[in-house]
């Protein structure tokens, strides 16, 4: 019985509610299903235990797994719910920072007061955090980024710690070989974790210069970085089990190196002017993450971390001019792909919340010290601390939910699903697009939908790995004797048609469908796909009764989350309607041609120029 009493005198409620309301946030607006962009490949990959795209993402697949066997939901759904568990330890480990970080705090004589006052300071860190729009973001769905931001804030934890015991004359280097065994571990959730150990190297080198000199303990930290790194060994080992998605089929080295050096992703050097280069920078933007309310604590947290902790300070700003310098000037995005880097900066935002956590707690400080506060403390003032503290997650929380809400989100699944119906028995349809091919993956790989089909991606078919995992398609093609690698995808994909044509039903999506010039064949509409005919074959019918079949769940009613690639999706409908409809009335269907252009309208609004165009072409009131 004492041992019982021990324990649960030594539970904190505060740190117990840093992780379990940010977990149900996020399962209140958990995505029920597969959605766009990396997740229905990521989706794939960890339920069949196989490999992303590059690099593979072992640590995060494996992770993942466990998850599957959760006997709740579909595949999708328990997958997105690990997510939501590393998001909400993210956000433990914030108020654990915090707190550590104000150990010391006194504010006033009362203990009792102190103590609440820390412990408050690492809540609103925590749930401000977990409000912001980004992590919340990556929460809702499969991603990778906030295990990783969960790693890198234990290890600034542990460097802590060890500074604090070798400071205090206890030097401690297992917390320096755990520190880069965990590091090496988290090469295998996201690459960008590297851009972190000036940062970590920094706050050692800060302690304890001469830990350079200790040979035998840089072996043993090399030694414990590689024993972490060794999780790539995942990538080959799965490989020769040949997986359902076996993304670079690492069975080699040269095939581990080519996957793990992401030498899939070629690109082409381009001009950047100031215009570009801002627009890069701003990629990080903590006052749109936290709000300038935010960025002022933060600021705040800045001068209390300087001069309290200036390792920590001198980390979190090395880490943010080294993220910066590679992800901005090294790396160089494009305009239109920089919402890819903004993935990359979710660590950063956890420690931006741990300065805003001191930040708060300096401004609770300047407010006691110029306020006559009784020695009995009464509940008023700690009515008053909450408010200070949880305003700003909570003002986050009301502006960021209705856009982050996703438990309604079936867009992806039902357009994946729509594409499937659009298909006869045993056909073949050519993707182009990442988020038009990957949902399309789960449903088939996971869910089982549809197995008949071959559904190959297009700008994959450039590599031999992709086609020795289609063998019934690919398994004598002429793709294998062509260098298809230096002519591009196109023309793969005009080897790959040629070759299926006349042969079994071919499709191509809406993408390859605008992406691609035919001219020795014409797409003939199916709804949202397209069957592929020769010139000189008998002129087909686009089939319109397709349409009645699909569902269209977001599309007519609008939900609250909008991303870049669902709002594709929906214009993709939209312009399939318009198509549609402009057929119908090609055909003298007027009135199906006119129910046809009025959905387009009442999918996008933006299409009412183009609606109005084609019922002027055809001498109809508007």
């Amino acid at each position: 019985m004492n041992f019982l009493r021990f324990n649960r005198s030594m539970l904190d409620p505060f740190l117990i509610l840093s992780c379990i309301i940010p977990f149900a946030l996020y399962m209140a607006t958990l995505a029920p299903s597969v959605t766009f962009f990396d997740s229905g490949e990521f989706l794939t990959a960890a339920a069949s235990l196989g490999s992303a795209h590059s690099p593979g993402y072992p640590l995060f697949l494996m992770y993942a797994k466990p998850f599957t066997w959760i006997p709740l939901g579909n595949i999708a759904f328990r997958i997105n719910v690990a997510t939501a568990v590393s998001s909400s330890l993210a956000c433990l480990v914030v108020y654990v920072l915090t707190t550590y970080l104000l150990k010391q705090e006194s504010l006033l004589e009362n203990e009792r007061f102190n103590r609440i006052a820390v412990k408050l300071a690492g809540l609103a860190a925590a749930l401000t955090f977990s409000a912001t729009p980004r992590l919340w973001l990556q929460s809702n769905h499969d991603k990778p980024y906030p295990l990783l931001a969960f790693i890198t804030a234990v290890i600034f934890f542990l460097l802590l710690k060890w500074r604090d015991s070798y400071i205090n004359g206890s030097d401690r280097p297992s917390y320096i070989y755990v520190c880069t065994f965990l590091a090496g571990m988290a090469m295998a959730v996201h690459q960008t974790v590297v851009l972190l150990l000036p940062a970590w190297i920094l706050m050692i080198m800060i302690t304890d210069w001469r830990m350079i000199k200790r040979v035998r303990e840089l072996v043993l930290a090399t030694a414990f970085a590689m024993m972490g790194f060794s999780i790539q060994l995942y990538l080959p080992l799965r490989a020769t089990r040949n997986p359902l998605l076996n993304w670079g089929d690492s069975k080699t080295i040269d095939q581990f190196l080519w996957h793990f050096l992401r030498r899939g992703y070629p690109s082409e050097p381009h001009t950047r002017d100031m215009a570009l280069l801002w627009a890069q920078i701003k990629a990080f933007n903590v006052p749109r993450e936290f709000t300038w309310l935010g960025a002022a604590m933060l600021i705040l947290g800045l001068v209390y971390a300087w001069k309290n902790n200036r390792a920590f300070f001198a980390a979190y700003l090395t880490a943010v001019i080294v993220f910066l310098l590679v992800i901005a000037g090294y790396f160089n995005t494009l305009l239109d792909l920089i919402f890819l880097t903004e993935e990359f900066f979710t660590p950063l935002y956890l420690l931006s919340a741990v300065l805003i956590g001191l930040g708060l707690f300096s401004l609770l400080g300047y407010a006691v010290r110029n306020a006559r506060i009784p020695d009995q403390i009464g509940t008023a003032v700690y009515g008053l601390c909450t408010v200070l503290f949880f305003s700003l997650p909570t003002a986050l929380c009301a502006v960021n939910y209705y856009e982050n809400d996703q438990h309604n989100n079936y867009i992806a699944f039902d357009y994946a699903t729509n594409s499937l119906r659009s298909l006869p028995q045993n056909a073949v349809m050519f993707t182009w697009g990442d988020s038009g091919a990957f949902p399309l993956w789960y449903l088939q790989g996971v869910e089982r939908m549809r197995e008949d089909l071959d559904l190959p991606h297009t700008p994959h078919l450039v590599f031999d790995w992709y086609l020795d995992s289609m063998p019934r398609l690919f398994a004598d093609s002429n793709l294998r004797k062509f260098d298809v690698v230096s002519s591009g995808p196109e023309t793969a994909l005009r080897i790959a048609v040629t070759e299926s044509l006349g042969v079994r039903p071919v499709y191509i999506d809406f993408s390859t469908r605008y992406s691609v010039e035919f001219k020795e064949y014409v797409p003939v509409q199916k709804g949202i796909v397209y069957r592929v005919r020769k010139v000189n074959d008998p002129v087909g019918l686009p089939d319109n009764s397709i349409w009645d079949n699909y569902s269209s769940r977001g599309i007519f009613d609008k939900i609250s989350f909008l991303d870049l690639d669902t709002g594709k999706a929906i214009m993709i409908y939209a312009n399939s309607y318009i198509e549609s409809g402009e057929f119908l009335l090609g055909i003298n269907r007027i009135s199906d041609g006119l129910l046809m252009l009025q959905r387009a309208e009442q999918i996008s609004p933006e299409m009412k120029f183009a609606a109005d165009q084609i019922r002027m072409r055809f001498g109809l009131a508007m």
